[in-house]
């Protein structure tokens, strides 16, 4: 089994990072007035919810991370051991 503790930590960070990225963007609406008068700029969110962002995050790649980790594990998607060195 070639899923080892760093694999697997590297893994979930790898799919946590991914799935940031991908839930930023979903509920967020620019402010609405013109020009911004508190300094901010023309396209930042009004209210980002950056904490329940990361919450929705965490969770979400969990689930990814659980996946892709059921599919190795299971033979579908099997991976190289590169523990016995290069093949020749």
């Amino acid at each position: 089994m070639p899923l080892g503790p760093f694999t697997l930590v590297a893994l979930y960070l790898t799919s946590w990072w991914i799935v940031l990225f991908t839930i930023l963007p979903l509920g967020s609406s620019k402010q609405v007035e013109t020009p911004p008068t508190d300094g901010s700029q023309w396209g930042a969110p009004a209210n980002p919810q950056l904490k329940k962002k990361f919450i929705t995050t965490t969770w979400v790649s969990a689930i990814v991370w659980a996946f892709i980790v059921f599919i190795v594990w299971t033979g579908w998607m099997p991976l190289p051991d590169f523990s016995r060195g290069p093949a020749l």
